[in-house]
């Protein structure tokens, strides 16, 4: 186990030897302007951004990779789609290699397309094939908002009734999370009913991760298909949706991915279904590429989950997800997450300091297992949460606040350092000390 110390020194000789530190100047900081002393001038300082299951930061790279591909409107108008070094027209396979090694997939599985809710409707009407004898969809209790509302609606459009054909597993009385083995015996239970099982892979509240290639080969005995939601997990924790036999995905780009504020959103679609006549939803740009121009009558897919698209793509949000996908490719995923582990390892020794110096004030409802988790800590603050985060915020800590009292924490192993992480626990030290430090 990591032998950590609460110090700043500890911290900073942490970050000197992170073979990562690099990349923290590739992105954009925003800035927190001190209160000074009297007759002092203001003095900004870098916020501690401990945010990105949010909303990613900008790479400094964007600026100018927008700024080019203007430049193409400018002179090229709508040749654009046809013209240069790197044509409109073929931009979202620009994104597909670094996007594979990214969820664990073959190229011909994932496409960038549209925005997340979107694709899950998509999904659902290709995946979510209803009998008179099987119905019913196995998912999450207090999954995230979009998504219940997906399948709520969803299941309308199929004339069904939510309350008879959603099958919820919640956590134990007394737990925050989930148990494997209960989403596993709720499987077993409605196997003959179920049509569907699709659920968060990363739960966006507690910060849970769930066993994603347990759950589908445990549904697959049943002849079941198995789509996750990969909103906080993609770019977080490692995943192997290919190898893992999992039938689909969706997940957005704007958290770990950074790729701006409702950045593009992306799909899995596991080959095993490529050559499949599967009901789905068509628009034009999911037609036959060689052939789309012909403006021809009667849909032709593109060949694997390119066939999932829809509409024209919106280039300027291709155009930044490809400079943050760079990133990636030159970072690599498993030193991603071997910072990340010690970094959220990090948080955790402090916030345990903090509990049994001050009588457990901080529940922390992320599993301590961390392939149970990825950056994420999700802390339940019974008493004063609204104002311990307030606290946070004017001492340029950013996390988020969900009601009723928890404080998600999430330091990303791309821009987030160990001193910062230190310097969460000197807040939280003179916050339940009473001083004002």
């Amino acid at each position: 186990m990591h032998q950590y110390q609460n110090t700043l020194q500890y911290a900073q000789q942490q970050d000197q030897t992170d073979p990562l530190r690099h990349f923290r100047s590739r992105f954009l900081i925003p800035q927190h302007t001190d209160k000074p002393l009297v007759g002092l001038p203001l003095v900004d300082q870098p916020l501690t951004y401990l945010c990105g299951n949010s909303l990613g930061l900008q790479p400094v790279a964007v600026r100018e990779a927008l700024n080019r591909e203007l430049e193409v409107w400018q002179n090229h108008g709508v040749e654009g789609w046809f013209e240069g070094e790197q044509p409109w027209l073929y931009y979202h396979r620009y994104c597909k290699e670094p996007l594979a090694r990214i969820v664990g997939a073959l190229p011909a599985e994932v496409c960038p397309m549209n925005n997340l809710t979107v694709n899950l409707h998509l999904m659902l009407t290709s995946f979510y094939r209803p009998t008179a004898e099987r119905s019913k969809i196995v998912t999450i209790g207090g999954d995230f908002p979009s998504d219940q509302y997906a399948l709520e609606t969803h299941i309308r459009c199929r004339r069904y009734e939510p309350d008879e054909v959603l099958v919820e597993v919640k956590p134990r009385t007394g737990e925050y999370t989930l148990r494997t083995e209960d989403i596993l015996r709720t499987i077993d239970t409605h196997a003959n009913e179920l049509a569907l099982v699709v659920m968060s892979g990363l739960h966006y509240y507690t910060g849970q991760v769930l066993d994603m290639q347990a759950i589908t080969h445990h549904a697959h005995q049943f002849g079941i298909p198995v789509g996750f939601d990969l909103a906080h997990a993609v770019g977080n924790v490692p995943l192997h949706l290919h190898d893992w036999q999992v039938d689909f995905a969706v997940w957005c780009s704007y958290k770990y991915l950074n790729s701006g504020p409702g950045g593009v959103s992306g799909i899995f679609v596991h080959e095993q279904h490529h050559q499949e006549e599967l009901p789905r939803l068509a628009g034009w740009w999911g037609y036959q590429e060689d052939r789309r121009f012909e403006m021809t009558k009667g849909f032709v897919p593109m060949a694997g989950a390119d066939g999932w698209q829809l509409s024209t793509p919106t280039i300027l949000a291709l155009a930044v997800h490809r400079v943050s996908l760079a990133l990636f490719e030159e970072a690599g995923m498993a030193p991603l997450r071997a910072k990340s582990e010690q970094l959220t390892g990090y948080l955790e020794f402090i916030l345990r300091g903090i509990n049994q110096k001050y009588g457990n004030p901080i529940a922390i409802m992320t599993p301590a297992n961390i392939s149970e988790r990825g950056c994420q800590l999700s802390l339940l603050v019974e008493r004063r949460g609204k104002e311990l985060f307030d606290r946070l915020v004017a001492e340029g800590i950013i996390g988020d606040w969900r009601e009723p009292n928890c404080i998600r924490l999430a330091p990303t192993p791309l821009y987030n350092t160990f001193e910062e992480v230190w310097r969460v626990g000197e807040v939280l030290e003179a916050f339940y000390s009473g001083s004002k430090g």
